[in-house]
This record gives structure tokens, C-alpha cells and sequence, in this order.
């Protein structure tokens, strides 16, 4: 029955198909009800004995499909059902002959195959209407107008398709449903994809200006290097933190924090003691108050008691050529003065969040004015040196700033180039987050 489709005469009058011979079959449709279901399971055995199941060759292969036809016409309807049936088309129909009996029908089907001459809807009216039940099912327009520019106006409210009764067959029939079908999944997806985007680059706006700006008033007298890279996977912040700040001529705060753990949360915490630190040095708060503060702070705003922090902090008073350093459990910073490369040989301290304790002050002289000072977290020296279980450590790190090779880089691009070396000698990147600051004073000492 391919052969036989929703016909019109020429001048567009609608003519009723000869279903006469069709009429036992006609009979054996159930209808149950209002927008009973119209399926090949429905027809007779005899007729089709695989029940519209099973797959035609010209077809595109896919899963079943459940398509509610909205139409109002008991003939038209028929014939539809019948032509699928017939092309083993994998599609279960469901029909409604209203708008409000298809509101009850269209929440699970992939499709919906719409008249646009329905008893409560005409036009595009009726489409409007579908499309907002839709949901997630694609839209097809099968009605008598052949009308170009009515389908054209149609695909552009969002239909999937605009086919005319008396232009399609069966097979043409389903294979437009399929194709309709995967075309709005399609474009859901697409729009998933906007919008996945859309968050990420939210995020990334987001997370880049959680950065801090180095705050400084004699950038003349001082050069700042900064190098941030996390540790997870596609994040633009960690749980490592560092900041400068200038209060007034002469004197440089500056410190470098590491987070226990690679998560969301130890980022954001990162971000909070960074900014908390900030607000402490502009405040005025005593140098030494400054970390039993922040200690506080980490306290009150960590998850869980087990979360502890790194920290080094360092006052420059540029005037006296001389720096304060205070460690809480933090690899020392190195000073490169004079062509040599050494740690500062500040006291350990304990880690904050773990007891309550003020790390000891550390005096250093500076014995130039041309000299380097490297800050950073253990991102950096964890990398493993060759095939064993030896890590880089603040020694490797030393040789790895003294090396000639190093003095050939330049000073911005110094942190860079450490970063790559490590990598070099771990084999592969580096697990943790790393943060540097690199604070250079005449030509940095080397």
C-alpha cells in the first residue's frame, strides 16, 4: 500500500481516499477512548502479522519511536497508521484528534506529527501551541496546504519538518519522522553544549578574577614575577594563594599559602585566606598578629578540622635592605644574591589549623642592593628525580636556580622555566598546584 497516500485534486479540494477494501481493517481498530492509541499492534494479525515491527531496507536504522499524530480526521488518521504499518517502521502512533486530547498523550513520545486544521487550533496557532507542550519531541507538520511559504514560516516557529498529504508515502513518511527526530536531538544537545559553555567560561571569568593583582606603588625600586597553575584538571584556580602588598614607600608584604587538598572547596577556602590576609596588611594589623589572625579565619571558614595550611610570608622594608620572614610548615624562600642560590634559613614553624602557635620571626640582611627572592609552594619540589622515590626538594630546586643554564632566562620568564625543568626531571607534569612569586631587586642577583 506505498503506492496509496493522502491525496488532493488539482485545484487543492480535498477528496476522501477509497477505503472500502480497507474496511475489515478499519473495523478492527480499537478506540478505547479519546486519543486511543493507533499502533501496527492494533491492526488486525492477518494484515500485517509482524505488527509494524522489525525494519524496512530503505529505512534509517533506529530505535522504536513513539509519534503522536494530532489529527482530526478518522480517514486521514487511518491512512497514516496504515502506511506505517506497512514500512515495518519501528514507530508506535498514538493518536489525538484535539489539541487538549494531545496534552494528555505527548509527555513521553519522540515526536509529534501535527495537522495544522484542528477543531481548537488552526494554523500556526496550533503549532505555537504544540511546540510549547513539546517539550523535548520534535515537531512535524503534515497537512493538505501546500503552501511554501506557510512551511517556511513553520520550520522557522520550530518545526522539524513540513510535509503535504498526497506528497509522501510510507516510507517517505518515516523516514522524515526519524531524521526529525534526531534533528531535535540534536539541537537539544547543541543547546546543552551553549549553555555547559556558557558556565564554563562564567567560571573562568570567575576563577581569573579571584587572581590577586599584585598591589604595588614603586614598581621602579621592585620587580614582581607570578606564576599559578593548579593541579586539577581544566581549573584556573587551586588551593595554592599568593598576594603582594604595598602599604606605603619602602615596605612589601608578600606571602605564598598551599591549602591541604585539590578540591573546589580547598580553592575557594585558598581564596578566602588570601583575601583575609589582604585585608589584615592594609588594616595595619602588627606583623606579628598578621598569621594567628589568618589561623583564626581558617578555623571558622574550613569544612573540616583535618584541613590545615602552609604559609610563608615575607616584609620587605626596602629602605633598610632588609626582610622579615615568618614560616608555618612552608618550604623556605630563596635568596639568589651575588651569584649564589641558597635557602633562607627561617625556622619551620607549625602549620596553621593544626595548634595554635606564632611562627618565629626570621631577620634577613640583605648584603646588596642587586638580588632575588623565590617563593613558592611544593607543587614544585614534589616532582620525583629519575625512576626512584627521590623528590626534587628545596635542594633540587636550589641547583635547578643555579644552574648556568637558568642565568640565560630571563627574570619574568624565570618561574616559567623552573616549572618546565621540574617537569623534565619528574617525567611528565606535576600533580599539585603550583604558585610563585619571584621578587627581583637591581638585576636580581645573578
Amino acid at each position: 500500500m506505498c503506492d496509496r497516500c493522502l491525496i488532493q485534486d488539482q485545484q487543492g479540494t480535498r477528496k476522501e481516499p477509497d477505503i472500502s477494501s480497507d474496511l475489515p481493517r478499519l473495523a478492527a481498530v480499537t478506540r478505547s477512548g479519546p486519543g486511543a492509541g493507533l499502533t501496527g499492534s492494533t491492526v488486525a494479525p492477518p494484515a500485517y502479522p509482524h505488527g509494524g515491527l522489525g525494519r524496512h531496507p530503505t529505512l534509517p536504522p533506529g530505535e522504536r519511536l513513539r509519534v503522536l499524530l494530532v489529527e482530526d480526521d478518522e480517514g486521514d488518521a487511518f491512512l497514516v497508521g496504515e502506511l506505517l504499518a506497512e514500512t515495518n517502521s519501528m514507530i508506535d502512533l498514538l493518536v489525538a484528534t484535539s489539541l487538549s486530547e494531545a496534552r494528555q498523550q505527548v509527555v513521553g513520545v519522540d515526536c509529534v506529527l501535527l495537522d495544522l486544521g484542528l477543531p481548537d487550533a488552526q494554523g500556526l496557532d496550533g503549532l505555537r501551541q504544540v511546540l510549547d507542550m513539546a517539550g523535548g519531541a520534535a515537531v512535524c507538520v503534515l497537512t493538505g496546504r501546500s503552501d511554501e511559504h506557510l512551511g517556511i514560516v513553520a520550520v522557522a516557529e520550530g518545526a522539524q519538518d513540513y510535509l503535504v498529504k498526497g506528497t509522501v508515502d510510507g516510507v517517505l513518511l518515516a523516514r522524515a519522522l526519524r531524521y526529525a527526530v534526531e534533528r531535535k536531538r540534536a539541537d537539544e544537545n547543541a543547546r546543552r553544549l551553549r549553555e555547559v559553555e556558557l558556565r564554563q567560561a562564567e567560571s573562568a571569568r570567575l576563577e581569573r578574577g579571584l587572581l590577586p593583582t599584585p598591589l604595588l606603588m614603586e614598581r621602579d625600586r621592585i620587580g614582581v614575577h607570578t606564576f599559578y597553575r593548579p593541579g586539577r584538571h581544566a581549573a584556573l584556580i587551586g588551593g595554592d594563594f599568593y598576594d603582594v602588598v604595598q602599604t606605603r614607600p619602602g615596605r612589601i608584604d608578600l606571602i605564598v599559602g598551599d591549602v591541604c587538598g585539590h578540591g573546589v572547596d580547598e580553592a575557594a577556602l585558598g581564596v578566602e585566606l588570601r583575601v583575609a590576609w589582604r585585608a589584615l596588611i592594609l588594616a595595619g594589623v602588627p606583623d606579628d598578629e598578621v598569621l594567628p589572625a589568618l589561623e583564626q579565619v581558617l578555623m571558622s571558614e574550613r569544612r573540616l578540622q583535618e584541613i590545615f595550611t602552609t604559609v610563608a610570608t615575607t616584609r620587605l622594608d626596602l629602605d633598610a635592605n632588609r626582610a622579615t620572614v615568618r614560616l608555618a610548615g612552608h618550604p623556605p624562600p630563596l635568596l639568589i644574591a651575588g651569584g649564589r642560590v641558597a635557602p633562607v634559613p627561617a625556622p619551620g614553624g607549625l602549620l596553621l589549623g593544626v595548634r595554635p602557635r606564632r611562627p618565629v620571626a626570621f631577620d634577613l640582611e640583605f648584603s646588596t642592593d642587586d638580588w632575588s627572592l623565590l617563593m613558592y609552594t611544593d607543587g614544585l619540589i614534589e616532582g620525583r628525580v629519575g625512576d626512584g622515590e627521590e623528590r626534587l626538594d628545596v635542594p633540587g630546586l636550589s641547583a635547578l636556580v643555579g644552574d648556568p643554564a637558568s642565568r640565560t632566562v630571563p627574570l619574568p620568564e624565570l618561574p616559567g622555566w623552573l616549572v618546565g625543568r621540574a617537569e623534565e626531571i619528574n617525567g611528565g607534569p606535576l600533580a599539585d598546584d603550583v604558585a610563585m612569586l619571584l621578587v627581583t631587586r637591581g638585576g636580581g642577583g645573578r
